[in-house]
């Protein structure tokens, strides 16, 4: 994936993400790839994303993430590309960095001092991400 890979939970604040790496598109007039992680459970033994997502889980993110690409593209008339893989959230972004001019997280905070600690999963995309990563703060909602 070249250009800006934006990371979608379906939350308000990965909207957010998506709205912010939009606009950076039309500066830097690149494209925009949406990537939605259908979590993987865990095995038996612990080890996360050693069984995939079921593909009932799998559709469900492929519906929910496609709603919230058609709402954003429609009101900024640019065409955005939609992955859905199953994986473990931050080991897929981290991937996907590897081919991205920049990567776009959004920041993941409850309120009060929470706030002003990113996610863990903006943690680990941050500190291994093979590109540079711009993480998106929340903002109440």
């Amino acid at each position: 994936m070249t250009g800006i890979v934006v990371g979608l939970d379906g939350s308000p604040h990965s909207q957010d993400a998506l709205n912010w790496a939009i606009a950076e598109s039309s500066l830097r007039n690149a494209p925009v790839t949406v990537l939605a992680v259908a979590p993987a459970p865990g095995s038996i033994w612990g080890i996360t994303g050693a069984i995939p997502a079921s593909e009932e889980t799998t559709d469900k993110v492929r519906q929910a993430a496609q709603k919230m690409v058609d709402d954003t593209a429609s009101s900024a008339g640019q065409a955005i590309t939609l992955s859905v893989v199953s994986g473990v959230p931050a080991d897929e972004l981290i991937k996907a960095s590897e081919g991205a001019d920049l990567l776009v997280v959004a920041a993941r905070g409850s309120g009060g001092f929470a706030r002003l600690v990113i996610g863990s999963v903006s943690s680990q995309v941050v500190q291994h991400a093979r590109c540079p990563v711009v993480v998106v703060p929340g903002r109440a909602h």
